[in-house]
């Protein structure tokens, strides 16, 4: 694996720490915990859509676009994310927000990333759920192109093989990582959507023939399609870094026990998740992604699958911000 082939821009701070959760690991008193800190990335808060970003950003560029554009949930980290990549290297970024979360009250469009994406000057429209959000994204680029406009759309999540070179690197990192500290890595763990993440992890590792079991905590897919679409991906990316061993669907995890009500919707575990990862470790989650994926890894921990004896990566992908329009959710304030 050789991605310096590829175009790619400085965007973020990497590498992210490799860090032991010790107070964790002895209160749940199964596998060695440790977690990967990407929502350290530094760019707008962090996340990890930056590490996409930077090959789809470097793309654009070399196609001499002018405007970003993308779309996303309400409380994107993607949009927010890709807003700040446009400043960075002097675009203009144009986001649709479709309305997937609409029972958390007036502030929920206004706070948390959303108010983030205005500070960044993005231009967004919302959209009602339900719709083709990424061929909504390309009609806006071709009105903008018929405005003069120079518009390079980048799909949900960064989710594109471009984009999914940024986690086959994340992979090499992690492993380069435990490497440098004698650590032999059992299980990667971490909340899946629109698949690119997951997707690049696995790439990442097949083409470096590491025997890591990726297991993905789907925030809004059930399991079969999950695993339909993080495969696909998977198997788009290792293509264009150039492996030649095919890539199996077997090799894709995933479990939908943690979705709860829908995308965005509260769960009792995801409030637990991150309010024991908060007293035991003093890092903070986010409500939609990380949340349910440590919930996630938790429930995989009492139910046997992560073992005692095992060491297991909990990759935190960021978002932090959008606990701001969850607040109800944490507040002691609110709660009397």
């Amino acid at each position: 694996m050789h991605l310096a082939r590829f175009k790619r821009l400085t965007l973020g701070h990497f590498p992210t720490p490799l860090e032991r959760l010790d107070n964790l690991s002895r209160a749940l008193g199964g596998p060695d915990i440790y977690i990967k800190r990407d929502d350290c990335t530094g760019l707008a808060t962090g996340g990890n859509k930056t590490r996409k970003l930077e090959f789809l950003v470097a793309d654009a560029v070399q196609q001499g676009a002018d405007t970003l554009v993308t779309q996303g949930a309400t409380q994107s980290n993607h949009v927010r994310q890709t807003a700040a990549a446009a400043r960075r290297v002097g675009m203009q970024c144009y986001a649709l927000l479709e309305r997937r979360v609409i029972n958390m009250g007036d502030g929920y469009e206004q706070a948390g990333n959303v108010l983030l994406d205005d500070m960044l000057k993005c231009e967004y429209e919302f959209r009602p759920e339900g719709l083709d959000m990424n061929a909504e994204a390309t009609l806006l680029g071709e009105r903008l192109r018929e405005r003069g406009a120079r518009p390079y759309v980048i799909p949900g999540g960064g989710s594109n093989a471009i984009g999914a070179l940024g986690y086959a690197n994340a992979a090499e990192e992690l492993v380069y990582q435990a490497d440098a500290m004698g650590l032999k890595i059992d299980k990667i763990v971490h909340a899946t959507g629109s698949a690119g993440t997951q997707a690049g992890l696995v790439a990442g590792l097949h083409a470096l023939s590491a025997p890591i079991d990726v297991i993905g905590v789907s925030v809004r897919a059930r399991r079969d399609a999950q695993i339909a679409n993080v495969h696909r991906l998977a198997c788009e990316t290792a293509d264009l870094i150039g492996v030649k061993h095919a890539l199996g669907a077997e090799q894709i995890e995933a479990v939908d026990d943690y979705v709860g009500p829908g995308y965005g919707q509260p769960t009792d575990e995801m409030v637990d998740a991150i309010a024991l990862l908060a007293a035991e470790e003093g890092i903070f989650l986010d409500p939609v992604y990380s949340g349910k994926g440590m919930a996630g890894m938790i429930g995989l921990i009492k139910n046997g699958t992560l073992k005692k004896g095992e060491t297991v990566v909990f990759i935190h992908t960021g978002g932090t911000a959008a606990l701001f329009a969850y607040q109800h959710l944490f507040s002691r304030q609110s709660a009397a």
